[in-house]
């Protein structure tokens, strides 16, 4: 492993010699990941992509993208587009990416099941902002808003997350 990788520990997240507490999915980390189930794949993912809400912050970096009225994410495992960013309107299940908390303000996007999604194999494996300290994810990773925010600005596309 290398410094510039983000590793999920059960003690934290640790990304550039330091650990920063996070939360997991509700359903522990898992190795047989499904679609709803609430669990944090174990392994080595990559971070491909970092969106954030222009309305609300700054881009932490320069390769982010910014949040638009109407982003989704389809996570109805029978849709062709599958674990993908989408537009409304759209009438199958997904994800509001522009939501009224603050928790999607900012999210690096990871490779789980990602571009060609295997079905009912899980979606929208994000690193985010957390509800709240050891308040569970729907699977993917929650951090601390400003402990969020340093590391997506030192994060590049590629980056490993390694989750143990």
């Amino acid at each position: 492993m290398s410094p510039d990788d983000l590793v999920v520990t059960p003690t934290g997240l640790r990304f550039g010699g330091r650990i920063y507490p996070c939360t997991r999915g509700r359903g522990g980390v898992t190795d047989t990941k499904v679609e709803g189930d609430g669990g944090t794949p174990r392994g080595s993912h990559r971070i491909v992509g970092l969106l954030y809400r222009p309305d609300r912050i700054a881009p932490p970096a320069d390769w982010a993208i910014p949040i638009r009225l109407g982003d989704l994410w389809s996570d109805d495992s029978e849709a062709p587009d599958y674990n993908l960013q989408v537009r409304a309107p759209y009438s199958r299940s997904h994800e509001t990416l522009r939501r009224a908390d603050p928790m999607y303000d900012l999210i690096l996007i990871t490779d789980w099941n990602w571009p060609r999604a295997e079905p009912g194999r899980g979606s929208a494996i994000f690193v985010h902002q957390w509800r709240r300290p050891g308040y569970p994810t729907a699977g993917c990773i929650g951090l601390r808003r400003d402990h969020l925010h340093a590391i997506a600005g030192q994060v590049a596309p590629g980056t490993r997350l390694i989750v143990l």
